[in-house]
């Protein structure tokens, strides 16, 4: 069975990074291997939290896989606390991935034009080196911007963005995958989350960058964000490449799972900080 080292924190509450990474690896047919980051009695998004922050024991869990010649067939990094713990993804990377593996980084630093609380110039930096060493890279757009210019620049290009609209918008996005493949050549580049609102019905685009060729994948926007579902998206993408499944196909598998999950969840009335309702539709995710 093939198996993926998940280096990411454990939320109690809040369904995302490892309590959405597992189940869906999982129902991949693949072996999720998790090493906590931090441990939270819940996700960041509600009002107040505990965090547990695991930096200092991930030597000590490295040290044992190690000793059992643990070798995963991909790895996937998610939501880091800092540059410490980039460091430590690095190390890992450096200890355990063979030629073969496949890395999947969510560069996990903002959204909406903002950056989050835990940015800052060093972790940007660290980031841009876990890039590199990447297969696949899943930011969404603010995210995007942040790799290639930093969080001043990236504030005025996203107001100068939003400024644009239609085809000119779509493209001035896909500029921007050719530019992180050209600064850091990664192969696969899935830019997740841009709103495109100019039609009749409103949707969510994801911009695939593969083999010097754009593709835009579409689905029609219901309810506003959730919790967890760029852990989620990034999840299916991570299961299926180790099992050389083509990146587009992939996001394909991703969006259809992720519209059940949202629409069962705006049906409910699900707070946003919940998450959604995918665990009914983990199925889909082996048959489809």
């Amino acid at each position: 069975m093939k198996k993926i080292a998940i280096l990411n924190d454990l939320s109690g509450l809040g369904k995302c990074s490892l309590t959405a990474a597992i189940p869906v690896i999982s129902a991949m047919g693949v072996q999720a291997c998790p090493l906590p980051t931090a441990i939270l009695s819940n996700q960041t998004g509600y009002a107040s939290y505990y965090c547990d922050d695991y930096t200092q024991h991930m030597d000590g869990i490295m040290d044992e896989w190690e000793k059992r010649g643990f070798r995963p067939d991909g790895i996937y990094t998610g939501f880091l606390a800092g540059e410490k713990q980039a460091d430590k993804i690095l190390e890992f990377i450096h200890r355990f991935a063979s030629s073969d593996t496949r890395i999947l980084v969510d560069p996990v630093m903002g959204d909406q034009g903002r950056a989050y609380d835990i940015y800052s110039s060093q972790l940007c930096e660290k980031m841009r080196a876990l890039i590199s060493q990447a297969q696949v890279i899943t930011p969404n757009l603010t995210e995007a911007l942040l790799l290639l210019y930093g969080k001043e620049e990236m504030e005025k290009k996203w107001a100068s963005l939003l400024l644009l609209s239609g085809k000119e918008y779509l493209k001035e996005i896909e500029s921007l995958g050719s530019r992180l493949h050209e600064q850091y050549q990664v192969p696969g580049i899935v830019i997740t989350g841009v709103d495109d609102q100019d039609g009749e019905i409103k949707q969510i685009g994801n911009l695939i960058w593969e083999n010097n060729e754009e593709t835009w994948v579409f689905s029609e926007k219901t309810g506003g964000s959730y919790s967890g579902t760029g852990d989620l998206f990034a999840s299916v993408l991570c299961g299926g490449m180790v099992q050389e499944i083509c990146l587009k196909a992939l996001v394909h598998k991703a969006v259809r799972f992720l519209e059940k999950a949202i629409r069962d969840a705006v049906k409910e009335g699900t707070d946003r900080n919940d998450g959604v309702c995918f665990e009914k539709y983990l199925y889909t995710l082996w048959e489809d």
